[in-house]
């Protein structure tokens, strides 16, 4: 018990539990908490681009050979492409199989087109020219400073290319740079501790907000989206794992704080550089989690491509909208190419899921407003799948590099949780 106390999970799930209990019982004063898990967030979102922007730096200009570099981020993106697919298939095979939407029968003048108005705006606003321009900052500082993690990618490969390629020339630059690593890493250390407190908020705020008597007529469509991602990480991802050398279930037993910390905040990006830090403690390479986890943040959306596939199929089937072979096919490809044009945008799996039914008139985007209203409760699982899913990602191709050896992984992924410091 004692060492239960001291372990931030232990505080972590204590709040996320009292959140959800005040927010059930005193719905006003729950909602008001909001301020507290925003404010968590925000603490840790104001390290995360520094903390990249080192990793990758230290990671590639430490690297012996920068085509190994090179090869990683081609692996890392196939990689993200084929689990991606994955992802997306299962959501429509499960929709079909189970039917989660049958028996609604929603007609489209039920349907709220107010509610949903900014996320088709963002949909039509975003294309793939914006996408691609926007991975580029405007200076060098800014990229820093934008809380863009792509612009603070491509900015510390740059960097990182050259200071590897000038050698010892850039020694003084690599010291700076990792002596600023280092203390950027006690500070998410200090952070954490007020994880506890970030997701009473949170969770405090999403029940007393949307309370839990709405959930009832969807709970279906819920309790599908939730089975399926359960079974894209214990299957899916676990087949993956176990032809890597490691069991799923001791890396998820590893991530249990971050897990919990997501849950309680809606958010993987609270946890993003936590996350490397755990990873490099695994074993894995500074080089590949700084390529790796980073990209997968924006390429690898595991939970948001089973949400956006099951959603499209969810909501012609409330409306008795009855999909071609043709229409289905269409808006997987859209949905392979949409999950990664906003996925840095705030609401993006709303916006993404808004531009794939584009291209199905039949299902008239209004429709997103049947399910406006449960959103932020399954926001959870898609965030906890997309962490999963980068954590595997970045084990596995580390596991392909010759990196970690399975014996390492296994005893590094019993190692303890962070505790309380003394």
């Amino acid at each position: 018990m004692r060492m239960a106390v001291k372990s931030l999970y232990f505080w972590v799930l204590i709040g996320v539990i009292g959140g959800a209990l005040l927010g059930s019982l005193h719905p006003e004063l729950g909602a008001s908490l909001k301020p507290l898990g925003d404010g968590f967030v925000k603490l840790v979102r104001m390290v995360v681009g520094p903390i990249v922007f080192c990793t990758v730096v230290l990671g590639i200009a430490q690297a012996r050979d920068l085509h190994q570099v090179g090869r990683l981020g081609i692996k890392a993106l196939v990689y993200f492409e084929i689990l991606s697919t994955l992802a997306l298939i299962l959501g429509f095979v499960f929709a079909h199989l189970l039917h989660p939407g049958a028996g609604l029968h929603i007609s489209v003048q039920q349907l709220d087109n107010a509610s949903v108005g900014k996320f088709v705006d963002a949909a039509h606003a975003q294309n793939v020219t914006d996408f691609l321009f926007n991975v580029i900052p405007t200076t060098i500082p800014s990229a820093l400073t934008s809380g863009e993690i792509l612009q603070v990618l491509l900015v510390a490969l740059l960097i990182g290319f050259g200071a590897a390629i000038i050698g010892d020339k850039a020694a003084p630059l690599i010291n700076v740079v990792e002596a600023l690593s280092a203390t950027l890493f006690k500070v998410v250390t200090f952070l954490m501790w007020l994880a506890p407190l970030g997701a009473f908020g949170a969770m405090a705020y999403t029940v007393g907000k949307f309370g839990w008597a709405g959930l009832a007529a969807l709970s279906q469509f819920m309790a599908v989206f939730y089975l399926v991602c359960v079974m894209f990480v214990l299957i899916i991802l676990g087949t993956v794992a176990r032809i890597a050398g490691f069991r799923i279930t001791h890396l998820i037993r590893y991530l249990r704080t971050e897990i919990v910390t997501v849950i309680g905040t809606s958010s993987s990006e609270s946890v993003l550089a936590v996350l490397m830090g755990k990873l490099e403690r695994l074993g894995c390479q500074r080089s590949t989690v700084g390529v790796v986890v980073p990209t997968g943040y924006s390429f690898n959306l595991d939970g948001t491509c089973i949400y956006l596939s099951l959603a499209a199929i969810f909501l012609a089937q409330a409306l008795d909208v009855q999909l071609t072979i043709t229409q289905e096919i269409t808006l997987l490809l859209v949905a392979m190419l949409s999950s990664k044009g906003s996925a840095t945008i705030t609401g993006g799996g709303f916006i993404t899921l808004a531009a794939t039914l584009a291209v199905v008139p039949d299902i008239p985007v209004a429709a997103l407003s049947l399910i406006l209203g449960i959103d932020r409760f399954m926001s959870e699982a898609r965030a906890v799948t997309n962490l999963i899913g980068n954590a595997v990602a970045t084990v596995v191709i580390s596991r392909w590099e010759g990196e970690v050896s399975a014996n390492t992984l296994t005893n590094n992924l019993a190692a303890p949780t962070l505790t309380a410091p003394t």
